[in-house]
């Protein structure tokens, strides 16, 4: 079997639900069943990163963008004493398959190899950056394509959560797709996308992320989320026990060349 024809029938599989089982979340399913796929990758700097973000800027995001791929850009939004800047990047693709692809052919992009050429040449020997994380996730069926942030965004907020085992995992993924989204609209925790993660540096795990004004639209938000009556009901069933550990919080700021 042919691994495109393999690839679909997967993801069909994926969302039929069970024998004799409800699927409430099956109209928020796109009919062609796909879902998007989420590259996140995180830069530690270790030397100019205006070298970096011009590289980004100029060569890599264009590169993508010509293959019809929306990227994202995002500095931290305050470096504490002793800690490193990074750059946080986001690649969307609209499938697993185009994702597969363009891993790929991006390198037989012509216009994309001469211009990166200098960048490589001067970065081997003297590396602006350590080697990076990379996170590479399925959107959730609540939100199975990203949603876009307002203009006003200044702040914007990636949550990984780690689960203790793979079972502990879907429940968490389950607990966002039935109920906590929905909480997460009503209180102004502005949702941008949420994957599962399939591959990353600690596993099982998820990620998400979110945009607010600032820091102070995002304290509220967060207080209402706390002390609000769903919060507490939900998070006291026993369905939605022991499953997220342990999270990572980081507070982003968009670059000015971040198509988000």
């Amino acid at each position: 079997m042919k691994r495109r024809n393999f690839m679909k029938m997967a993801g069909a599989l994926s969302v039929v639900p069970a024998i004799g089982a409800a699927s409430p979340l099956k109209s928020l399913i796109p009919s062609s069943g796909a879902k998007e796929i989420y590259e996140w990758r995180i830069y530690t700097l270790t030397g100019d990163g205006d070298s970096l973000d011009a590289f980004f800027k100029d060569v890599l995001f264009p590169a993508y963008n010509r293959k019809k791929i929306k990227t994202g850009a995002f500095r931290l939004y305050k470096v504490k004493e002793g800690e490193k800047e990074q750059r946080h990047t986001l690649f969307i693709y609209p499938d697993i398959d185009t994702y597969l692809q363009i891993k790929k052919t991006i390198w037989d992009d012509s216009e994309f190899r001469r211009k990166a050429q200098a960048f490589y040449d001067a970065t081997a020997p003297s590396p602006v950056y350590s080697a990076f994380e990379s996170y590479l996730s399925e959107a959730f069926d609540k939100i199975p394509v990203h949603r876009k942030p307002d203009p006003s965004r200044g702040l914007f907020e990636i949550r990984i959560y780690h689960s203790p085992n793979e079972e502990a995992n879907r429940r968490k993924v389950r607990m966002f797709n039935s109920e906590e989204i929905d909480l997460f609209d009503k209180v102004a925790i502005n949702s941008v996308l949420y994957g599962e993660i399939l591959s990353g540096p600690n596993m099982p795990a998820l990620l998400y992320l979110t945009w607010y004004k600032d820091e102070e639209t995002r304290g509220e938000a967060w207080e209402q989320f706390r002390n609000h009556p769903d919060w507490k009901r939900m998070s006291a069933l026993p369905e939605y026990a022991h499953t997220a550990t342990r999270n990572q919080s980081i507070f982003l700021s968009p670059m000015p060349y971040s198509q988000l």
